[in-house]
């Protein structure tokens, strides 16, 4: 109980502390952590099938990337998307993606499961990267942010960094609360017990399939939502954010930070692009650009995590946290 106590105040602290940040950091700051949120929503929905259904997948990011692509489509030339048309279209255009995609790779387990999500990943990747779909190579820009008019009305805007960062963070605290209740529900103890023991759940008369599909498709959409986000903060698509290395740099941040838990996705989203601009700033030893060669110390320090840390950097409290004495209650 006490252990709760004590997350929760350091889970409030943390939140507070990203609430208060804009009214003490520079724009570039805010940017960054805004960019950081929509990477830790993206982790989140990977975190659903890896962590808690037990599905590992390397495709995530074809419906990270394809929302991207479907805010280019549905804005005007030169001109802003509707924010409460364009969102739902680009989650639904994910999770349709999905759907279409976990109807046939799911009917595969383990290893086979792993290279069809990212074969059909790397289809998709292909489709916007060798045709003229939507500027090939070269990606497309998105010239203006969604706008957030309701009748004439705008309570907020986007294109003020201030608004967009306060809107992604009531999207982190929104989608982390909701698959809290979800996991918390039936569905979710099922879609847990399909990763302990597939074949009792089955037994038992669950529908695995379905329950699955069903899990697949709103990690999609979820994915669909950052991809959304981030196509709207950086105002540019191109095909590298369909790319396998979107899917494995995401699996990284749900292993760094602990998975099967949702705050240890968060955590690990921050920390790999921290340590990422970190490493990128190291100055020049002995003749040696250290910094231009960080993906070398970003790999060492997925290694370390694997190897020392099981349980990611959340795991770390049980490291330092005194074990109960034998025979105590």
């Amino acid at each position: 109980m006490r252990k709760i106590r004590v997350a929760t105040v350091v889970l409030l602290g943390c939140l507070v502390a990203l609430a208060l940040l804009p009214l003490v950091a520079e724009k570039y700051y805010i940017q960054l952590f805004t960019k950081m949120m929509i990477m830790a929503i993206f982790a989140m929905s990977l975190d659903l099938l890896v962590g808690y259904t037990g599905l590992v997948s390397l495709g995530h990011a074809a419906f990270f990337g394809l929302a991207g692509y479907v805010l280019a489509f549905a804005a005007p030339q030169y001109q802003a998307a509707n924010l409460w048309l364009s969102l739902p279209l680009a989650m639904a255009g994910s999770g349709l993606l999905a759907l279409c995609i976990g109807a046939l790779v799911l009917r595969t387990s383990g290893i086979y499961f792993i290279m069809v999500t990212l074969a059909f990943a790397q289809m998709v990747f292909f489709l916007f990267h060798d045709t003229k779909i939507a500027g090939g190579a070269d990606g497309i820009y998105v010239y203006a942010k969604p706008v957030a008019a309701i009748a004439g009305w705008q309570p907020f805007s986007l294109e003020n960094h201030t608004h967009f960062y306060f809107v992604v963070l009531v999207l982190l605290v929104l989608v982390n609360a909701l698959l809290r209740m979800l996991l918390a529900s039936l569905f979710g103890r099922v879609i847990v017990g399909i990763r302990v023991n597939e074949q009792r759940m089955r037994s038992l008369g669950y529908r695995t399939f379905r329950y699955k599909l069903a899990c697949f498709v709103l990690s999609g959409a979820l994915a669909g939502m950052a991809g959304y986000f981030a196509a709207a903060q950086f105002g540019f698509v191109s095909p590298d954010i369909l790319g396998w290395h979107q899917s494995g740099s995401v699996l990284m941040m749900v292993i760094v930070g602990g998975m099967g838990t949702l705050n240890g996705a968060i955590l690990g989203a921050f920390a790999m692009m921290l340590l990422e601009l970190g490493f990128q700033g190291l100055p020049v030893v002995g003749g040696v650009d250290i910094g231009k060669h960080w993906q070398l110390l970003m790999g060492g320090v997925i290694v370390f995590a694997v190897l020392l840390l099981p349980h990611g950097l959340l795991g770390l409290g049980r490291l330092v946290s005194p074990r109960p004495e034998a025979g105590r209650d």
